[in-house]
């Protein structure tokens, strides 16, 4: 578990930034949250904030080495989910 000051010195950014952040549109941000297929986020009042810590880890799981690599279909499947 985190200790307390750890936990105030995490970064939390808007919807905007984490989108630039992550090279995506903010749009596609919207949408990937709707689907439950992007990153962890947080609703602090009315709102939404993402840890960078957060946007990071999402990143890091999509990383591939290869078109052939087992979570590269995964990776492009994010935030197609069939409803």
């Amino acid at each position: 578990m985190l200790d307390r000051s750890a936990q105030l010195a995490t970064r939390y950014v808007r919807t905007h930034e984490a989108a630039r952040i992550l090279g995506i549109s903010p749009r596609t941000l919207e949408k990937y949250r709707c689907h439950g297929s992007g990153p962890t986020f947080r609703k602090l009042g009315g709102r939404v904030v993402y840890a960078i810590g957060d946007l990071e880890a999402w990143a890091d799981h999509a990383a591939c080495n290869s078109t052939s690599d087992p979570r590269y279909v995964e990776a492009r499947a994010a935030g197609h989910t069939h409803r």
